[in-house]
């Protein structure tokens, strides 16, 4: 009998971006899949040992989740994405990614497909190749393909759907999270400021969750030029809920350089609302962030009831 093949999935960076994508894709494939557990400081440890000291936070974290799965699976699942057209590119890092672990990790099978719409790369070609190269036939891959697009989208407008009711029926503060999805979610990063604004009573938003169209265009109004597609998605979304929020965080990894130009051209442009930024890096302490995020939700507090007492309520 067949041995079922067996796909690993690192549980760091565009997982969280794509995860009903792939996970829907390989089992409609009939493969296996194994995601790698919640980051942990084993983890962080494992990533830092196999990454340059350049190298951000995140990047580090996604190497820890790599060398994990390596020796349990068949093949480790590493896309390499350039870009979505002349003017929506993606971080370098995402460019070198499959060269990276490739050059690190001497005893791993990779699995990967190419998004470089500038060089008729598309996702639709690149997951169809990646099929084929599983031994699946064509129209089982196209199946399993439009089947996993189909989710994709059922899942992203469900969140979509499901904070904007929130924005619309809670009374208590909110605040906008700008950042990365893989820095959000991961357990490690994310994980605790969500704890720690749950514990003060304020509603997180997240700026990865908006209908990505919308965002695309709201995003020209801070700036016209830039062309990190992600990062552009972030700051519409900020544009799209900034009526709707009390505050910002922009939350991001030392040191990456796209978020920190990006934030502190936020940071000089947006006006009329509280902000604060917060960068991680691996020596970070939890103290500290309870600290700052408690002194800013105070700051907002105070200047909503000010605002009350101004308009005569």
């Amino acid at each position: 009998m067949k041995k079922e093949t067996i796909i690993g999935i690192p549980r760091a960076f565009l997982y969280f971006k794509y995860k009903y994508l792939w996970e829907t894709f390989f089992k409609e494939l009939n493969c296996k899949i194994l995601i790698s557990p919640e980051t942990n400081r084993k983890i962080l440890k494992d990533g830092i040992a196999n990454s340059i000291d350049e190298s951000c936070l995140s990047s580090k974290i996604y190497m820890g989740h790599v060398y994990y799965l390596i020796d349990k699976v068949d093949y480790i699942l590493v896309p390499r994405i350039v870009n979505f057209g002349k003017k929506d590119v993606v971080c370098t890092k995402f460019n070198a990614l499959y060269d990276i672990v490739n050059n690190t990790f001497r005893n791993v099978k990779l699995l990967d497909y190419n998004i470089d719409i500038e060089e008729k790369q598309s996702e639709f070609k690149g997951f169809m190749k990646m099929g084929r190269a599983l031994g699946k036939d064509y129209i089982k891959v196209l199946k399993a393909y439009l089947k996993a697009k189909k989710m994709e989208d059922y899942y992203n407008h469900k969140k979509v759907k499901v904070q904007e009711e929130l924005l619309e029926n809670s009374d208590k503060l909110k605040i906008l999270i700008v950042s990365h999805p893989y820095n959000i979610y991961d357990k490690l990063i994310g994980y605790p400021i969500i704890k720690f604004l749950e514990s003060f009573d304020v509603v997180p938003i997240y700026s990865d969750v908006a209908n990505k169209e919308e965002v695309m265009q709201r995003s020209k109004e801070i700036s016209k030029t830039l062309y990190w597609i992600y990062n552009k998605e972030l700051i519409g979304a900020m544009q799209h809920y900034i009526n709707k929020i009390d505050g910002i965080i922009f939350l991001s990894t030392f040191p990456c350089g796209p978020d920190s130009l990006v934030t502190e051209l936020c940071l000089r442009k947006i006006k009329g609302i509280p902000m604060t930024n917060i960068i991680l890096d691996e020596l970070q302490g939890e103290a500290g962030i309870y600290t700052r995020i408690e002194s800013f939700i105070d700051i907002i507090k105070e200047r909503n009831n000010r605002r009350k007492i101004t308009n005569g309520k």
